[in-house]
């Protein structure tokens, strides 16, 4: 990208860094870094594994939601199939079939990547991962983690956009989720008509 003429912003360099805290889903780092003109700060970061989310779609065109309890808001939010690479999880793609698979009691065996964005590159380094499950089918043993509580529904693909708009659907990775969606072009039968 065009610069317009001014030098490039340099590089912050870790001067000490430290693990302060840590919990099953993220560590807490403190890292004290120096800039050439702005001097030394503190600063703090998550470190977490890479995350994944999915959106299954059946072949009627209706997407496999889930709404979940989620203890940051202190209420029910409405989302597609999502969660961390695990350890024994041998790439994000087995890892998000693993998460509808367990979340949804849905599953399919065509399955494609869509993009992955930094869920909050001020304070995080990992990447979310998102992909489509196409023609998904019921029928997968339903095994929510014990700290999980949800509620599984069919959603028309076609009233999403409106979902998001009105404020329905809120969580950011989801919507980032449905951006990736949008912008991919999916074969003729994954379209919707949107001439009736």
């Amino acid at each position: 990208m065009p610069t317009h003429g001014k030098p490039r912003p340099a590089k912050w360099k870790t001067v000490e860094s430290r693990k302060v805290y840590s919990t099953r889903i993220f560590d807490l780092h403190h890292h004290r870094r120096h800039h050439h003109q702005r001097g030394q700060h503190d600063f703090y970061v998550l470190s977490a594994p890479d995350w994944v989310n999915i959106i299954p779609l059946t072949d009627d065109q209706n997407v496999v939601m889930v709404r979940q309890f989620r203890h940051g808001t202190e209420d029910f939010t409405l989302e597609i199939p999502g969660g961390m690479v695990d350890p024994e999880d041998p790439n994000p793609m087995a890892a998000a079939r693993r998460e509808m698979r367990e979340e949804s009691g849905y599953d399919s065996d065509d399955i494609i990547e869509l993009g992955k964005v930094h869920p909050n590159p001020a304070i995080q380094g990992n990447y979310c991962h998102t992909f489509l499950a196409r023609g998904v089918r019921a029928g997968v043993k339903h095994e929510l983690d014990t700290t999980e509580e949800t509620e599984v529904l069919l959603v028309p693909l076609a009233s999403i956009k409106d979902l998001i708009a009105g404020g329905e659907i809120t969580h950011a990775l989801v919507i980032a989720a449905f951006s990736f969606l949008h912008a991919y072009n999916p074969p003729p039968e994954f379209q919707h008509d949107n001439r009736n």
